[in-house]
């Protein structure tokens, strides 16, 4: 097999300005310097004239483009904009009204830079390497899905709903003009905005083409920043679908007992207390390898808390979900997943109750960005007139916790773990192969 190029999108808009920082080729004109697009009676008006795609080829090695005003961190807390250069060539195309920039990138060049935008790229070599096979991993795996799912037509669905329920899926299928976009809803990709060391180089190369597979297929193999001590599967996330791979695992350094977190007892004993665990780490030099600057703003993942007044959570949820569901009398968990991550939330309101999942749609109802995660347990403040006057949600980790923990990982790196250990830790069953 050859190394791949992949199509990143990085930015959708009526009009993107950017910089060609050396001479490109489009439409056999040759070009460089600051460039304006936009979107035009259904086309990319460039330089007075229509196209429905333009593509900005590099002439000469190391050629790059820079960007102005990428949004990096979509509806999360660090959303933020920025200008990021990037390698290779530009494609521009048209997409539901508006205008897609494709940035066309060998795989481990693409690499390189999601590793360095993923986390701080002084972490561990041996978790730089972990991070490298598994980010490759979901690459192939994800330009796999895409090509069987364009053949299909089968009418896929990513949310089910009825009068008592409405139960909704977040994944990356949704992408059909180019592999995987540039943000966290795919992996954090930011070009050479960010200058990658000499470690997350040796990374890349020492594992070039190594994926995870699971008998004859690439493993999908997702991964979040911290479990909270136990990591999820992949059906109480996504659709009602297993992978041996990625079962519930208990992150600690002995093959311990995992308690049942399905059951309401056993979760709120879990998420109120502390247990050990490789993520469980306060160790601000361990933090700083794996989080960038903007991460860094939230210092409590392991267990953190969010309270609200009823009116805050009313109009939060009122919203998010653009329903009016009145007061808030109560948030149920009705069903939890292996890690304690509520996979389905009972809703209660005095003008509407509703059962919603699973867990990115609960993380994005009840809060501004997104909740850090749905493992959480809920207390209510004293009642007035039968409805509650504040909730707090007292919560375990950060993000879906399906796979490999960031947090965990780096702090296993740490302690001496090579990365086929660390691999093997969180994706059972899976081993390792070099693909080219």
């Amino acid at each position: 097999m050859k190394e791949p190029e992949i199509n990143v999108g990085i930015v959708n808009a009526l009009e993107i300005n950017f910089t060609l920082n050396t001479k490109y080729i489009a439409k056999g004109e040759t070009v460089e310097g600051q460039q304006k697009v936009s979107f035009d009676e259904g086309g990319i008006l460039w330089n007075g004239n229509l196209y429905q795609e333009l593509t900005f080829t590099p002439l000469e090695e190391n050629a790059s483009f820079s960007l102005y005003d990428v949004t990096i961190g979509i509806n999360f807390h660090w959303e933020q904009q920025e200008t990021q250069t990037f390698l290779g060539s530009l494609r521009l195309t048209v997409d539901e009204g508006k205008i897609t920039a494709i940035n066309q990138v060998p795989a481990e060049e693409y690499l390189t830079s999601v590793i360095s935008s993923e986390m701080n790229a002084a972490s561990a070599l041996e978790f730089l390497k972990a991070h490298a096979v598994i980010s490759r991993s979901w690459l192939l795996a994800q330009i796999e899905k895409r090509k069987s799912l364009s053949k299909k037509h089968d009418g896929f669905f990513s949310f089910i709903k009825t009068d008592t329920e409405y139960i909704r899926w977040y994944d990356r299928e949704d992408h059909t003009i180019f592999d995987v976009c540039a943000d966290d809803h795919c992996q954090r990709y930011q070009g050479i905005t960010r200058a990658s060391n000499r470690s997350v180089a040796e990374a890349v190369k020492a594992t070039r083409g190594q994926v995870l597979m699971y008998k004859h297929a690439i493993c999908d193999s997702r991964f979040s920043k911290c479990c909270g001590g136990a990591s999820e599967e992949f059906n109480y996330c996504w659709e009602d679908k297993s992978y041996p791979y990625l079962t519930a695992v208990r992150d600690t350094e002995k093959e311990s007992h995992l308690p049942d977190l399905t059951d309401e007892k056993e979760a709120e004993h879990w998420i109120r207390s502390t247990p050990e665990a490789f993520c469980n780490t306060h160790d601000s030099r361990i933090i700083a390898q794996i989080l960038n600057n903007y991460d860094q703003q939230t210092d409590n993942f392991y267990r953190w808390k969010v309270r609200y007044t009823q009116e805050e959570l009313a109009s939060l949820i009122r919203r998010n979900t653009k329903c009016d569901y009145g007061c808030i009398i109560d948030l149920i968990p009705a069903e939890r997943g292996k890690s304690g991550r509520i996979s389905k939330l009972k809703i209660v309101g005095t003008n509407k109750t509703l059962v919603i999942g699973k867990e990115l749609e609960i993380r994005r109802v009840l809060s501004e960005t997104h909740l850090f995660s749905s493992a959480f347990v809920v207390d209510k403040g004293p009642e007035k007139e039968g409805v509650p006057e504040w909730f707090e949600l007292t919560g375990a980790g950060w993000g879906h916790g399906v796979g490999l923990c960031q947090i965990g990982a780096a702090v296993m790196g740490e302690k001496g773990y090579n990365y086929n250990e660390i691999l093997l830790h969180y994706y059972k069953g899976a081993d390792i192969r070099k693909l080219y």
